[in-house]
């Protein structure tokens, strides 16, 4: 794989933005916390150039996640789209795959449960996005290989959280690029015995050899990373929650930075443009959690990011005054109390679908449970009344594809029947 590379960062009165500040820069101007012309002025200097959005978002992240799966050439994840490196390591690409070629190397040869271990466990350390669990699980089960929800909670679990990288952050990926890029996090987490190095790569060697000229971070050079006995968090900021609002597991982004646990009545909207009407009008008080609904893999259909909603909420200033729960998923931009990919989804019946205005919700990070405080008779009787809206699409293939994708905890990969 070659990625395109990350966009270097705008500015407005020397702060360091990207796309994700034009996005909460409307939830500032909705607010009042801004006026017209300062929110014009950070759209207009959000994105100055060409590449993927520059924090550890989902592009960063998946990137970031591949190379350490071994599917990549060194630096290409950390390379800005701008660079000269860039253009050396497109023209390396074509070499490389002349090399595969010659030691018929393919992608089942390098695609294993280590490198996927591998893969998640560098994501987890730089606080990357939630759709990796997504993909990661895709990944593996298109390559028939075991690696499930309680794999990355455990990865979680014994891996710390250690990377001040945007969405959370102060930091952007072209920062880690002059730090020494991905191959010295993946360096560092060799040092420090938390990487499987025996894993083979697209360049036919090891991890452990393609790593062996890197030099580790230097944390007295940086501070866009802190040494693992240092951490912002001592666990993972993925957890996988489960309760009767999702039996069948959530996924939540939770730094620390807001707090590790969150109880409050539910506010309910059954699709992501009621939620944004509903935070920009006011609608939605200090203590609230809101639910968004109807967004899941086959309510969506296709389970869009709820990045809008989450950067209003943190543009009117309340990224630790309420929740956001839903069944569809987050961009890597979203941050804040968040949980999403809640199975079963609404859209099916899930007990989201149940969830009434002022229902009290509470949200565990530390036990890893997601509970509506409500009697199993009061959610039957809701249950026995409850009826399926119709798909958002009756014909074509958004209609196929709500037929046949799978749930959010089994990656959404549409090729069982």
């Amino acid at each position: 794989m070659v990625y395109g590379g990350t966009i270097a960062p705008g500015y407005h009165n020397g702060q360091k933005l990207d796309v994700v500040s034009a996005f909460e820069a409307w939830g500032q101007k909705v607010s009042g916390a801004i006026d017209d012309a300062t929110f014009k002025d950070i759209v207009k200097h959000a994105c100055p150039g060409p590449g993927a959005c520059g924090g550890m978002y989902t592009a960063n992240t998946m990137a970031s996640a591949i190379e350490a799966m071994g599917m990549t050439l060194p630096y290409n994840s950390s390379n800005p789209a701008n660079s000269a490196e860039k253009v050396i390591e497109c023209e390396e690409a074509g070499k490389s795959m002349l090399k595969l070629l010659e030691l018929d190397l393919k992608p089942r040869d390098i695609v294993t449960k280590k490198s996927l271990e591998n893969a998640f466990r560098l994501i987890t350390l730089l606080g990357g996005s939630t759709n990796a669990v997504l993909h990661l699980l895709a990944i593996a089960r298109t390559a028939d290989i075991e690696f499930e929800l309680s794999d990355m909670q455990h990865i979680s679990d014994t891996t710390p959280f250690i990377a001040d990288l945007k969405p959370s952050g102060s930091y952007v990926m072209e920062d880690l690029h002059k730090a020494g890029g991905i191959p010295a996090v993946l360096k560092t987490m060799l040092v420090d015995g938390i990487l499987h190095g025996d894993q083979k790569t697209i360049t036919g060697a090891s991890l452990a050899e393609n790593l062996a000229d890197v030099a580790p971070l230097n944390f007295e050079t940086q501070k866009v990373v802190f040494p693992i006995h240092e951490p912002i968090k001592s666990t993972g900021h993925i957890q996988i929650l489960y309760g009767n609002l999702a039996s069948e597991g959530a996924v939540a982004k939770i730094t620390g930075k807001e707090g590790l646990r969150f109880a409050g009545p539910a506010r309910v909207f059954n699709s992501e443009e009621e939620a944004n009407e509903g935070i920009s009008s006011g609608a939605v008080e200090k203590g609230e959690v809101i639910v968004i609904r109807y967004v899941g893999p086959k309510g969506g259909p296709g389970m869009p990011e709820m990045l809008k909603p989450t950067s209003a909420i943190m543009g009117a200033g309340l990224g630790k005054e309420v929740a956001l729960i839903t069944d569809g998923r987050f961009s890597g931009g979203s941050h804040g109390f968040v949980v999403g990919h809640i199975t079963p989804e609404a859209q099916v019946g899930g007990v989201i679908g149940l969830v009434q205005n002022g229902d009290l919700i509470q949200i565990d990070a530390e036990t890893n449970t997601i509970q509506v405080h409500v009697s199993d008779a009061e959610l039957e009787k809701r249950k026995s009344t409850w009826q399926a809206p119709p798909l958002k699409a009756g014909s074509g293939a958004l209609y196929k594809y709500a037929h046949t994708v799978s749930t959010a905890s089994k990656g959404c990969t549409t090729d069982e029947f």
